[in-house]
Parts: C-alpha cells; structure tokens; sequence
C-alpha cells in the first residue's frame, strides 16, 4: 500500500472510533509508531482536526465529518459474501438489521459497483452442511447484545442438556460467538453464582430485566483464553495467503478459530485447537500457501505426516 491510500485508510479508521491507538494503525499497516506519527501529522497540516493525548490515542474532533467513503470492487463484493453467511448462520433480526445496512451502503456506492453486486449476487451462495442444525432457532441474538451494551440483567428459561432439566435463571451477559454450528451465550448465572457457556438454540424464552449490573466481567476474549488455558487448549497461530484466505472463511470456525489480523501480504491466524493431530490434517489441505508460527509440535507433526505420505507414494 503506498502512502497516500495508507493515509487515507488511516483517517478512515479514526472516523470509525471514538478514540484509536497508535499501536492499533501501527498492527494494522505493520509500520513503525514513528511513520504513526508522521502519516497522524500529514492529515493535521490537511486541516483535519484530530486531537491527541499521550497515553490515550488519537481521535477526531466531534462533529467534524467527510462525504460519504467509496469503496473499491473488492470491499464491494466481501460485503455481499458476509451477507450471505449472515443469511444462514444467524437469526432473523440480525438478519434484517444487516439488509437494511446493505441498501444504505449500496446507496454510496458507484454505479460501476452497483452493476457489480447485482451481477454476482446469484454466483455466491453458502450452504448449511446436511447434518448442521440451524444456527439460530430463535430471534434473541439482537436482543442479546443490547443487553450487554446497556449492562441489563436477562432473565431465561433454559434446557440444560446435562440434566435434562428446564430451569430460570437471571444471567449477566457479557459475549457470544458461534462454534460447530451453534451460537453460544457466555454469561455469568446468579443461580450459579460462576460463568456459564449457554447454547442459544436451548433458550426458550428470553426478556430483559429492568435490573442493571455493575459487576466488571471479563472480555469475552479473555474468558475463552482462560477456558481454553483451563481445559488445556493448545494455542495455534498461523500465517496464510491472502489469495487463499477466503477459501478458510467458514471451514475455520470448525477448527477453533479466535481471531485474525493482517500482516503484509499474508493474514495470520489464531486458533485454539484441543487436537494438534486434527489441526494437522487440517492444515495440510493448504499448507503450501501457509505458514506455522507456533507450536513447534505442530511443526514436528506436519514434518511427520508429510513424510509418512512421500514413503507410501513414492
């Protein structure tokens, strides 16, 4: 990327929050905190009215704003593959929530863009597998995360499986992610009094309290850390090809996948993996436009399937 689109690309992410660090622009365009600065000084002397405070980030001063941004062919097209995977693996007033998004940034978008989308639509499609049940059976995930934001008690009625048992309880939210097919609510339960994994398909009904929560929760992303810590999940981190990076989009969730960031030309990717082995075989579908960063058992298992295959084949 040459340093007028990064620039660019920067004011844009600055208009995207309320406050960004420095450290953040510096992971996404893998530069130095110095050239940070520099790019950061270019927009001021455009006249752009960003406010900086040491220790905090940067931000745009409010009610400042831009025209509407245009997006290139490719931002155009991941747009509509997103709203087909939305289309089958979430509920309804996500669903909605998301088309209506959709018609206000086909709005924006060039005519040349416009007949793009209109020409691919019927090329990309996305499939339940046969035996996946539907991944919401109900409409609360909207619901869900309102809760959270706003920090308001949810009272269920929940299946347990283990025991076979309805039970109400009143929960404080604080993330969902979807795995193998499901969307799961992690929450902490004051019948419990400790955090607790609920699938969503197994709530059957769901309302929201006027009680609010006060109690500081851990990030989702720091709970599944410390779970997966807890039930000696092995860490995974990986480095692909962004040519064949789109091809993984569904087929990593089933392999633990928790987060990803783009590095140059390659998109690296973290997993939390309870089988090396499954991981292993996994990744030899495309391991010739990957690389592995950790673990080294990894490595050494990859290293040995590898020649397993060259003895039986050659």
């Amino acid at each position: 990327m040459n340093r007028i689109d990064r620039i660019s690309a920067i004011l844009i992410q600055l208009q995207s929050r309320r406050v960004v660090k420095a450290a953040d622009i510096a992971e996404r365009f893998n530069i130095s905190l110095r050239t940070v600065y520099r790019d950061v000084r270019t927009l001021e002397e455009a006249g752009i009215p960003i406010i900086g405070e040491a220790g905090v980030g940067y931000s745009i001063m409010d009610g400042y704003r831009l025209p509407p941004v245009t997006f290139t062919k490719e931002e155009a097209t991941a747009f509509l593959t997103a709203e087909k995977f939305i289309e089958k693996l979430t509920d309804a007033s996500t669903v909605a929530n998301h088309k209506s998004a959709m018609y206000k940034i086909r709005a924006i978008l060039r005519n040349a863009e416009k007949d793009l989308l209109e020409d691919i639509d019927s090329n990309i499609q996305v499939f339940k597998n046969r035996s996946q049940p539907q991944a919401a059976h109900n409409d609360y995930i909207q619901t869900i995360l309102n809760s959270i934001s706003q920090k308001q008690i949810l009272c269920i009625d929940y299946f347990a499986h283990h025991s076979q048992e309805n039970t109400k309880r009143e929960i404080e939210p604080v993330g969902i992610f979807f795995m193998d097919g499901y969307w799961h609510l992690i929450a902490y339960c004051l019948l419990r009094k400790d955090y607790r994994d609920f699938r969503i398909d197994r709530i059957k009904t769901l309302s929201v309290t006027d009680k609010l929560y006060g109690n500081q929760h851990p990030t989702l992303k720091a709970y599944i850390a410390q779970t997966a810590k807890e039930k000696h999940l092995e860490t995974v981190i990986i480095k692909v090809d962004k040519e064949i990076h789109g091809n993984l989009s569904y087929q990593k969730y089933w392999s633990g996948f928790v987060s990803e960031k783009t590095v140059g030309n390659m998109i690296e990717m973290t997993f939390l993996t309870a089988s090396i082995e499954g991981f292993a075989h996994w990744y030899m579908m495309f391991g010739d436009r990957a690389e592995i960063l950790q673990p080294a058992s990894l490595k050494e298992r990859i290293k040995a399937i590898g020649q397993t295959i060259l003895k039986k084949n050659l």
